[in-house]
């Protein structure tokens, strides 16, 4: 079982799609395990793209993130941070393929609807900067025995 984080970002709170977003993740069988609404402080921008900090666009990205609240999530599953990633499509939403998230509902390179954590690694520490280890609920579904095998 494997955790990845996801955001869904302003962009996506502002034009109400998180509630066809989150059906779409449940609807491939995937779990959540934690899930709040906040507003994304400069500082936490900083420390989450802290890789893109000293890049030129970076004041852009942090306006936008910080520009109205997102839902920030934990899903669960089988392989969850590469299937959550098919599932979103490519980054711009201008080049994602239909059938995707940001094929179906994006239409720019930044305002892309949803965050997804590239890699196990980057899925630790987003998750940390945004949950506490008691905001994260550990449970099973009643339907994953009819989601996947029980070896898988």
């Amino acid at each position: 079982m494997e955790r990845t984080l996801i955001l869904l970002k302003p962009d996506a709170v502002q034009r109400r799609l998180a509630g066809r977003i989150i059906s779409r993740f449940e609807d491939k069988g995937l779990n959540f395990v934690a899930m709040k609404l906040l507003r994304v402080t400069p500082e936490l921008a900083k420390k989450h793209y802290a890789e893109h900090v000293a890049k030129g666009w970076y004041p852009t990205l942090e306006q936008f993130i910080t520009g109205g609240p997102i839902i920030a999530a934990i899903v669960e599953g089988l392989e969850a941070i590469q299937v959550v990633r098919d599932m979103l499509g490519a980054t711009s939403g201008l080049k994602a393929a239909p059938g995707t998230i940001r094929g179906d509902y994006s239409s720019s390179r930044q305002m892309n609807l949803v965050h997804a954590s590239d890699g196990p690694e980057a899925a630790k520490r987003e998750i940390e900067l945004y949950f506490k280890k008691e905001e994260i609920i550990e449970f099973a579904p009643t339907i994953t025995p009819w989601l996947r095998a029980g070896d898988e």
